[in-house]
């Protein structure tokens, strides 16, 4: 016989935290190639990008050295020597390291996979600043410290040296565009993020993924499972075998027949979340669809246990949505890993800053993913550039990382953006829950006992 204490524990009934949530149409657009065409040239995306961003820059810009008294030269190539001025263009990283499109063609041909560089920057690299009038090389002590990536639209002040290079002596960036007014949350209202569940043909469901569904959907913790509004998996859901290399001609390089019973299998997993809260997918480098950011949404057609559910919505990487109008912009993380890899050579151990630091400086270059389309793939858009920030997002998150963190992006003004990094699910079996009404991050791993 249950005692009264133990009665009235398990009458008690928990009531989910309720949300208001955006129309699923609404940000759909935000990074939707549309109907592809791939005959266009990437230099488009690039003056797109400058011709959107120059004029953010120039005004940080005359801001920041109008007092020092140093002018703007309009074009990099009308640098005058000896003159302190500062020009505005787009960086541009010439490196051995980087990669090369037609060695990544090439590669998959070889017999065994090409070596991937741990980094771009190093001995015998250039550092380029350039506009549509040429390019100029940057050069000094600050270049050498500072995180630069190709593709960054930015103003660097100095002086032209007698070998013709600019010397740089401050750098200014675009900032972070205005953040939206939110409304006061629910009390307690936490949003769930998940990434790198990375199920795969061997093991779809492990037993730290039944132990995650099991809180997400209330049966374990149910006063915390309660305070969950919103589920994100931020990408890497399925974790398919890649073909052998060497033998694209091979017929079994096509062979795709794991792959039918693996999706069934997470579908039927996932659709329980998504009968609990409501749930969002994000794609990563492993899902099955394109290859190239922005990453449309996995077919829905894939999930059709899930799509039962008013809650389920399949998005893009990387990708917009609001949650009791907080607005939350994402990636599966390939941006910040590729940033990560400017980082300078004797910066990357002791120096080197988190993924969430190099997450919160893209919010001040106001661009997420600069490297693209020069290291990172990409869409080649030609009238804009996705990747640009109109507006800051109050909570900033990206998957698959070694481990979960948290930082702050300031703004002139008081403005802040809570950056969060998603570590890899299967690797360390934890999530991360984020309080909507105090933007601060707890984490809860899934460990299960050794068999």
């Amino acid at each position: 016989m249950l005692s009264g204490s133990a009665s009235a524990a398990l009458s008690h009934v928990y009531a989910r935290a309720e949300a208001t949530f955006d129309d699923a149409a609404k940000h759909a657009k935000a990074f939707s190639t549309g109907r592809r065409n791939y005959v266009r040239q990437f230099n488009e995306l690039y003056y797109a990008r400058l011709n959107e961003l120059k004029p953010h820059v120039l005004e940080h810009a005359e801001k920041r050295w109008a007092a020092q008294n140093i002018k703007l030269t309009h074009k990099v190539l009308n640098v005058e020597p000896g003159e302190r001025t500062y020009i505005v263009g787009t960086v541009f990283i010439d490196s051995a390291a980087k990669p090369s499109t037609l060695t990544q063609v090439e590669s998959e041909h070889w017999i065994s996979d090409p070596r991937v560089p741990g980094g771009y920057r190093g001995d015998g690299e250039a550092v380029h600043l350039e506009d549509e009038s040429g390019r100029i090389r940057l050069v000094g002590g600050l270049v050498d410290r500072s995180v630069l990536v190709s593709g960054l639209v930015a103003a660097m002040a100095g002086m032209e040296t007698p070998s013709g290079c600019f010397e740089v002596v401050d750098v200014c960036y675009a900032g972070m565009p205005p953040l939206p007014p939110q409304p006061a949350p629910p009390p307690d209202a936490c949003v769930a993020f998940v990434s790198g569940l990375r199920a795969s043909p061997a093991s779809p469901v492990t037993l730290e993924m039944q132990l995650l569904a099991e809180f997400l959907t209330g049966a374990v913790a149910p006063p915390l499972a309660a305070q969950i509004v919103q589920v994100v998996v931020a990408g890497d859901i399925m974790c398919l075998p890649p073909p052998p290399l060497g033998h694209s001609e091979d017929a079994r390089a096509n062979d795709r027949s794991a792959a039918a019973p693996l999706v069934a299998a997470v579908d039927a997993y996932l659709a329980d979340i998504a009968a609990a809260v409501p749930l969002a997918l994000m794609p990563g480098a492993l899902d099955p669809t394109d290859s190239s950011l922005p990453q449309q949404p996995i077919n829905p057609g894939l999930f059709a246990q899930c799509r039962q559910y008013s809650g389920f919505r399949s998005l893009s990487n990387p990708a917009l949505l609001e949650v009791a109008g907080c607005l939350l912009l994402g990636s599966a993380g390939q941006n910040v890993d590729d940033i990560a890899r400017y980082v300078a050579p004797e910066d990357r151990d002791a120096h080197a800053p988190s993924p969430c630091e190099l997450a919160a400086l893209s919010l001040q270059w106001r661009h997420i993913a600069p490297s693209a389309p020069d290291t990172l793939w990409c869409y080649p858009f030609s009238d804009r550039d996705p990747f640009i920030l109109t507006h800051s997002p109050h909570v900033y998150f990206f998957g698959n990382q070694a481990r979960a963190d948290q930082a702050t992006a300031r703004a002139p003004g008081g403005q802040q953006t809570a950056v969060v990094a998603v570590p890899t699910f299967a690797l360390t079996h934890t999530i991360v829950l984020l309080n909507l009404r105090t933007m601060q991050c707890s984490t809860m791993q899934f460990a299960a006992p050794d068999l």
